[in-house]
């Protein structure tokens, strides 16, 4: 779920919501978000209307909406918006909290009087950042990793085109890092492969600010560059390995005149006739791309799955992956609130493989890459090699828009692991560890690739 995990931009971009606006928020229901049309309209301001859709949305469409404290919500985003108050120097005597009961039509009657009365004392060009900042508080009090609110871009960020080491799943700063961070993905014909920055270059400071200080990740600055519009100005300092020389970048970002297309399966014959196979994501269609990938390489003694850098994508694609190598098995289950589990089971109709496995993950093995893995660990039809997955995997869920054209993703439910294990926040651990360096990506070594080698002889 995809090269350099921007994978926000690209779903938001086709989406909106063609929702009807409620004439009077403090005394009227917001009307219900929806599912996407097939035609997006403009985007729109976000509006005190859009923040109770989405309040109203997650009680009706979350995993555990039936059972959610409509104070968790609100508490949380009058919070946030009195905190961006202060921060943009703007905090008003009028700025109490609303007074909540735990009864949802109230407590949200009571959250938006108290809004309108404070963005009616505000200037209209602050409005679109208060807004913002409650709604993202309310959907980040879930504390849920495929929970999150999406606004198309109104100008189009365009990535600097690497991707670093510290990021995590989808593409937050990994909570174990403690740098240096470095180039663990690099795009063909992007600003930084351009400028002469190679894979394993270490990011000492972006616009001379460290990514970490004293072992600490520095918030928001990777991501910032993640974030970077076209025509932005960005300094980069880098250390090459391979080399031990420090450079510094000064880039213009710029738009690629084709932005590069990059294969979701690769393949190449290793040593020993054994197939290697990189997965980057699990698209429609992936699967059946990995079996023909392997077929096409001949008569193999085994499979090298590479699923580092994977930030998932379809559950059917991992049912599909997970059958081609076992069968008669429960794989993961599905729960509700109430842990009311459905068991999800191989298709026995996918032909086998019948040959051994090696799958490679990273910590940016994400969603359905955790899930797979964890079929691979649990059932014992293959090896894990390289580092512990991302732990990404609260469950799959849909998309729902609203007003003003912004989407709310939400999982319906949640995802344990065959042996009903939780791998949501833990991740699963590999059954060998080979995590790659800067100094193995600067020379060219990958100790994953080596160690699935020494284990398939």
């Amino acid at each position: 779920m995809k090269t350099l995990k921007l994978l926000t931009l690209a779903v938001v971009a086709a989406i909106a919501s063609t929702a009807t606006v409620s004439a009077s928020p403090e005394t009227t229901t917001p009307s219900s978000c929806r599912t996407p049309p097939e035609q997006p309209p403009p985007v729109t301001p976000t509006t005190v209307t859009t923040i109770g859709q989405a309040y109203y949305c997650i009680f009706d469409n979350y995993f555990s909406g039936p059972v959610l404290d409509s104070r968790d919500l609100l508490q949380a985003a009058f919070a946030a918006l009195t905190t961006e108050l202060q921060r943009l120097g703007r905090d008003l005597a009028n700025a109490n909290a609303p007074v909540l009961t735990g009864k949802r039509d109230a407590d949200w009657r009571a959250f938006s009087r108290a809004y309108q009365d404070i963005i009616a004392k505000l200037p209209a060009d602050v409005h679109q950042a208060i807004a913002e900042v409650t709604i993202n508080a309310m959907v980040d009090s879930l504390d849920d990793n495929h929970a999150r609110w999406m606004r198309p871009m109104q100008s189009d960020a365009v990535p600097v085109g690497f991707f670093p080491s510290h990021l995590r799943g989808p593409g937050r700063t990994d909570p174990t890092a403690t740098g240096p961070a470095f180039v663990i993905d690099l795009l063909p014909g992007s600003t930084a492969a351009n400028a002469g920055i190679k894979l394993g270059d270490e990011i000492l400071a972006v616009n001379d600010v460290p990514l970490f200080i004293e072992g600490v990740a520095v918030p928001r600055v990777a991501e910032w560059v993640m974030s970077a519009k076209a025509g932005q100005q960005i300094k980069l300092t880098m250390r090459r390995p391979s080399t031990g020389e420090t450079k510094t970048y000064d880039l213009i970002v710029i738009t690629p005149p084709q932005p590069p297309q990059r294969d979701v399966v690769t393949s190449k014959l290793l040593p020993g006739d054994i197939a290697y196979v990189s997965m980057r994501g699990f698209a429609p269609g992936a699967a059946d791309k990995v079996l023909k990938a392997i077929k096409d390489l001949g008569k193999v003694r085994g499979v090298v799955l590479d699923l580092r850098g994977n930030g998932g994508g379809s559950p059917d694609e991992v049912k599909k992956l997970v059958s081609s190598w076992v069968h008669g098995k429960t794989y993961s289950y599905w729960c509700d609130v109430k842990d009311k589990c459905a068991p999800n089971r191989t298709d026995d109709s996918v032909p086998l493989v019948n040959l051994p496995l090696v799958t490679l993950t990273d910590r940016r093995c994400a969603s359905a890459c955790d899930a797979f893995s964890s079929a691979v660990k649990s059932l014992k039809f293959g090896t894990l090699v390289g580092e512990r997955t991302a732990g990404a995997v609260s469950g799959p869920g849909a998309g729902w828009v609203l007003d003003d054209g912004s989407m709310l993703g939400l999982p319906k439910i949640h995802e344990v692991g065959p042996d009903r294990a939780k791998v949501d926040t833990v991740g699963v651990p590999p059954d060998h560890f080979a995590p790659i360096t800067a100094a193995d990506l600067s020379a060219g070594r990958d100790p994953g690739v080596a160690k699935a080698l020494a284990l398939l002889k």
